[in-house]
């Protein structure tokens, strides 16, 4: 990817290519400015600086949302941003538990409140606020470090008109170049991209009518599942329950899920609109487009399916040329907690937590390297550090936790923001 470039006075320039970079650090014209994503800064000033439009480009995701910045026709940097919103879903429901049940055994407890907080409007769970927050920090760091000139968003992941009801605008409507992809898109994901009968993957997969056509089933996305060729064939016009009078788990199985929602899709259309106004805030024109067009245009360009790749085909795309080979992958890790009291299972008390944040000039979370030059454990560990009182660490590397590491033998790489990373 290219390197982020920061004018004397923090004014963005162009990002230029890692050679470049290169140069400019060895002989001194500029410093290291931060290392994720990594950015440099010249140590003199250029006046009146040439710079080009760039454009950021966000793929939200449930799980994982892709970010891509242009340069013209160039994708000169990307990055995939795995969200925290499960978990944080996960905290909330212990906590609530815990809650509970001091409160029906009569010890320690915090009392309930009732009718004293309001949700303001707009208001969204904490779960999906943290993939909004998310988004919306990383465009505002981009912003800082490259000249952007506009922003362009995946609004919706499917066109559910199209969906719904193709002839909602007439036969142009119905037979666009892009109501195909809308559909095959939403059902691949809805069925996990394997055969509903026999769940094979890797293979071509058709579209299949639960209920025939032929005896009155319709074209409704909940009457349509995916299939491979040969079941497909088997099947032909037999009513499901047939079809599937041997199988009874998977009859009721593909029954259930037909008519169920993707629970993914719908943690991304209840942000999406927050999400869009967040960035419009930004001042930045932002463009929309649906996740039809953007697989639509990523087939076009025969390029894999990646978060990224998704991102960089956003709205509307003729030619792409893609500089980019290993997108910078981050990972939310969140800021902590406030919680000063550790329990079991049970909700008992079992540890307490200092309030002290930082131990040996490190803070838990930050990003260190620790050249181990003796003892049972010598070897280079980079990650993120879990600090102790004792000076004891641990760091989360790439290939696992290493205990027991000294502070004496770590350095800063990366000072705590809520983020890991791995390149």
């Amino acid at each position: 990817m290219r390197v982020f470039v920061l004018n004397k006075n923090r004014q963005p320039l162009d990002p230029c290519r890692p050679a470049r970079a290169r140069i400019l650090l060895s002989t001194g014209k500029a410093k290291v400015y931060r290392r994720y994503p990594f950015t440099i800064i010249l140590t003199e000033e250029i006046i009146d600086p040439v710079t080009h439009d760039h454009r950021i480009k966000i793929d939200p995701g449930a799980k994982t949302s892709g970010f891509a910045i242009f340069q013209g026709e160039r994708v000169v940097w990307g990055a995939e941003l795995i969200h925290r919103g499960f978990q944080i879903r996960d905290s909330l429901t212990s906590r609530r538990q815990l809650r509970r049940s001091r409160r029906n055994r009569k010890t320690r407890y915090r009392k309930p409140r009732f009718l004293n907080r309001t949700r303001p409007k707009g208001w969204l769970a904490p779960s999906l606020m943290s993939r909004v927050q998310n988004i919306e920090t990383w465009t505002k760091k981009l912003i800082k470090l490259c000249p952007v000139a506009g922003i362009s968003q995946e609004l919706v992941k499917f066109d559910t008109q199209k969906l719904e009801n193709p002839e909602i605008s007439g036969i142009e409507y119905q037979q666009g170049t892009l109501y195909g992809y809308e559909l095959r898109e939403y059902l691949l994901e809805k069925w996990n991209r394997k055969c509903a009968y026999c769940g094979t993957t890797g293979t071509q997969l058709e579209i299949e009518h639960i209920k025939p056509k032929s005896k009155g089933g319709s074209d409704r996305v909940s009457n349509l599942a995916i299939a491979c060729h040969p079941c497909n064939q088997a099947k032909s016009n037999q009513d499901i329950e047939l079809f599937l009078s041997n199988k009874p788990s998977i009859l009721k199985r593909i029954l259930s899920k037909a008519k169920r929602p993707l629970a993914d899709a719908a943690c991304v259309n209840s942000t999406r609109w927050k999400l869009y106004h967040d960035l419009k805030s930004t001042g930045l024109p932002v463009e929309v487009g649906s996740g039809g067009l953007t697989k639509f245009n990523r087939c076009r360009q025969n390029l894999p399916k990646t978060h990224w790749l998704d991102a960089a085909n956003v709205g509307k795309v003729e030619t792409l040329i893609i500089e980019v080979t290993n997108p910078l992958i981050i990972t939310a890790k969140g800021h902590g907690t406030r919680q000063i009291c550790r329990t079991n299972k049970y909700g008992f008390p079992t540890r307490h937590c200092s309030r002290i944040k930082f131990h040996k000039g490190f803070q838990t979370g930050d990003i260190v390297r620790a050249v181990v030059t003796k003892g049972k454990k010598i070897g280079t560990y980079v990650g993120r550090v879990a600090t102790r009182k004792s000076g004891s660490f641990n760091i989360s590397t790439k290939s696992g936790l290493v205990e027991g590491i000294s502070h004496k033998y770590c350095q800063f790489i990366h000072r705590k923001d809520g983020y890991a990373y791995t390149t």
